[in-house]
């Protein structure tokens, strides 16, 4: 990025009012700190720190805007659980949707940037059907942010992230968190076939095309991919992991079945390009060293 267009993102975010729900996660830690870098004035909602508002409340919602008065919202907050699981419907209905719905609802004069799912019907898997009750609701959350822009005007814009890695990924039942702390502590992962495709995302990029997003009147009332466009392997990268991380052994793919239903996820690159003029900067390989050093130190 040129130092001209820095420059440009800082007088654009200097001291504007965000709320980033889920803050203390894995996306919403890196861009609460590029926010912050860009001197917004930034209120974070987590479980742990900042505001700690649960959103499945709706009269908390509306007193978590009413006081901080934000002039935009990257809501990031949810349930994460792909599981193929019926336990996981109502959690995922309540974390993803409902939670969805009443920020939508409370977000009044604010500009709203959702992050959706690229397991949500879309070009990019060929408008599958969703594979999971997480991107069920993801689906459906969708649907009732075009509603409020139709209905009551609005501006939402969709950001859908494919597979996101890199520094800080608390979760470690993650691919590339679990398989790099194994290789760390001279563990052996158990692995799938490793035959999955992946449209993997370093985490930077993600946060940058959020950022951008967020500026965008051209990205109003608009769902757009943030990937690379290919599709590599499981067992790719963990080969890749493999060599970054000095492991002498081999990867022991088919300990462990793969995930049924899972569709290969391709972001369709042109619509982020032309509504918010982002392109992915880091390559596999690149982020996963950047991420194993990270682990390692």
């Amino acid at each position: 990025m040129s130092a001209g267009w820095r420059g440009a993102l800082l007088v654009a975010w200097q001291g504007r009012r965000v709320l980033v729900t889920g803050a203390s996660g894995f996306i919403g830690a890196h861009l609460v700190r590029r926010l912050a870098e860009l001197e917004a004035d930034v209120h974070g909602v987590s479980r742990g720190a900042g505001h700690r508002v649960d959103l499945r409340d709706a009269e908390a919602t509306e007193e978590l805007f009413a006081a901080v008065r934000p002039e935009v919202v990257f809501h990031l907050a949810g349930e994460v659980n792909g599981a193929r699981d019926v336990s996981v419907v109502r959690a995922t209905l309540e974390g993803n949707l409902a939670a969805t719905v009443n920020v939508l609802s409370a977000a009044s004069g604010c500009r709203v940037v959702l992050a959706g799912s690229s397991e949500e019907p879309r070009p990019g898997n060929g408008h599958s059907a969703p594979p999971s009750p997480y991107a069920m609701a993801k689906t459906a959350a969708t649907g009732y942010a075009e509603l409020y822009h139709r209905l009551w005007g609005l501006p939402y814009t969709i950001v859908r992230p494919t597979m996101v890695y890199g520094p800080g990924q608390r979760d470690t039942s993650k691919l590339v968190p679990y398989v790099t702390l194994a290789l760390l502590r001279g563990e052996k992962p158990r692995l799938t076939s490793g035959a999955k495709l992946v449209d993997w995302v370093y985490v930077d990029d993600v946060v940058e095309a959020f950022v951008l997003a967020g500026l965008s009147e051209r990205a109003v009332g608009q769902a757009f991919d943030v990937g690379t466009g290919t599709r590599v392997p499981v067992r790719e990268a963990v080969e890749l992991l493999y060599r970054i991380a000095g492991a002498e052994s081999a990867p022991p793919f088919g300990a462990v079945a793969d995930r049924p239903l899972d569709v290969p996820q391709t972001a369709e690159l042109g619509p982020a390009l032309e509504l918010i003029g982002w392109e992915p900067a880091i390559g596999l390989e690149e982020g996963l060293r950047r991420t194993v050093e990270w682990y390692r130190r």
